[in-house]
C-alpha cells in the first residue's frame, strides 16, 4: 500500500497540492497536517502514521523536506522504516529508498535540507541584530505586569504565589524579581 503524507509549517499555508500529488502518485491514505518539521515533537499524525505503516507499504511524500527538516530526524525516520521493511518515496525527487542512489540521494537531500534550515536561521538572527541597532526591533510584546509583580513582592508574596495569582511561571517572577534587585529604579524588564 502507499501512504502519503503531506506537511506544511503554518496554519495560513495551504496542503491541496501536496494533497493533490500524493493522490496521484496512487496513495491509498494520504495524511495532512500544519506543524513545523524541524522537530518529530508535536507532529501528531505522521507518529500516527508511522505506527500504523507496515512490512511492504511505501511511505509517499512530496519533497523530503515535508518529512523532516533536520538530518537527525529523517535518519531517525528512515531507520525506523528500513528495520520495519517500508520504503520511502518521494514525488518530485528522485528518492526511492528501494534502490541504492535513491538512499544515496535522499541522505543528501537530508543535508542540504538542514543546512537550508540553519542559513535560514542565521538569517534571521542578523536580521534581528541589525533592527536592533537600528532602533526598530524591541522584541515581543512583554506579557508579564512588572508592577504587579513589584506591587506583590512588597506586600510580602512569595515567587509562588505571585505566579499563581498572575498565572505566569516561577521562573518569570524569579527573573522580574531579579532583574529588579539588580536595578531598582528600572521597570524591571527592559
Amino acid at each position: 500500500m502507499l501512504y502519503g503524507y503531506a506537511r506544511v509549517s503554518t496554519t495560513d499555508q495551504d496542503l491541496t497540492l501536496q494533497e493533490e500529488a500524493l493522490k496521484a502518485a496512487g496513495c491509498d491514505l494520504v495524511v495532512s497536517e500544519k506543524v513545523t518539521g524541524t522537530s518529530r515533537e508535536g507532529r501528531q499524525e505522521l507518529e500516527r502514521l508511522l505506527q500504523f505503516i507496515r512490512e511492504g507499504d511505501t511511505l509517499v511524500v512530496t519533497r523530503i523536506d515535508r518529512l523532516a527538516r533536520s538530518i537527525g530526524d529523517l535518519q531517525d525516520i528512515v531507520r525506523g522504516l528500513k528495520v520495519r521493511g517500508v520504503n520511502l518515496r518521494a514525488t518530485l525527487q528522485s528518492v526511492d529508498t528501494s534502490t541504492a542512489a535513491g538512499k544515496a540521494f535522499l541522505d543528501m537531500l537530508g543535508v542540504f535540507a538542514e543546512f537550508e534550515t540553519n542559513l535560514r536561521k542565521e538569517r534571521q538572527a542578523e536580521g534581528i541584530a541589525k533592527a536592533k541597532a537600528a532602533g526598530v526591533y524591541k522584541g515581543r510584546k512583554q506579557s508579564i505586569d512588572v508592577l504587579e509583580v513589584r506591587r506583590l513582592k512588597e506586600e510580602g508574596l512569595g515567587a509562588t504565589e505571585i505566579a499563581s495569582r498572575l498565572k505566569i511561571g516561577r521562573a518569570s517572577v524569579y527573573r522580574v524579581l531579579d532583574a529588579i534587585a539588580a536595578d531598582p529604579l528600572s521597570s524591571g524588564l527592559d
